[in-house]
């Protein structure tokens, strides 16, 4: 039978070494705040689903719609994040923008909404510009200024 095992455990030896880095460098592009993008499109997906989460699709269809649209579209904006990240990060300041607005929705859109649909409201708006703000920062923080 052949001896398949490597010898040594690190990778210094490995012809395309160097190779390899870079494409690594590279698929990262430099992005700290990669472990965001993960909480973010999890809000969006709780956000769209939250209507039937906390059953308010009777006394509140207004509401059940916007909070799936905009769950769709933090969700979106998400995927975006991840897929191509120097061109998305620029809109991080529509995730605060959405996050604000899902904040005063409730009364906006909503007709005499309870207390658990404006406190569901808040916690998702409070952290969609929570992390709209992460994301901006560091796309900020990123960019030369010219």
């Amino acid at each position: 039978m052949a001896n398949v095992s490597h010898g040594r455990s690190d990778m210094t030896s490995h012809p395309d070494v160097s190779e390899m880095r870079e494409r690594y460098a590279r698929m990262l592009g430099g992005r700290d705040v990669a472990l965001v993008d993960g909480p973010v499109f999890l809000l969006g997906l709780y956000c769209a689903a939250s209507p039937w989460i906390l059953h308010y699709t009777a006394s509140q269809p207004a509401l059940v719609a916007h909070n799936l649209i905009m769950g769709i579209a933090i969700g979106l904006l998400a995927l975006g994040f991840t897929r191509a990240p120097e061109r998305m990060y620029g809109l991080s300041w529509a995730m605060c923008a959405l996050g604000i607005w899902m904040i005063i929705a409730p009364w906006v859109v909503g007709t005499s909404p309870d207390k658990g649909v404006i406190i569901n409201n808040v916690i998702i708006g409070a952290l969609a510009l929570c992390l709209g703000l992460v994301c901006a920062a560091s796309a900020a923080k990123r960019t030369p200024m010219t």
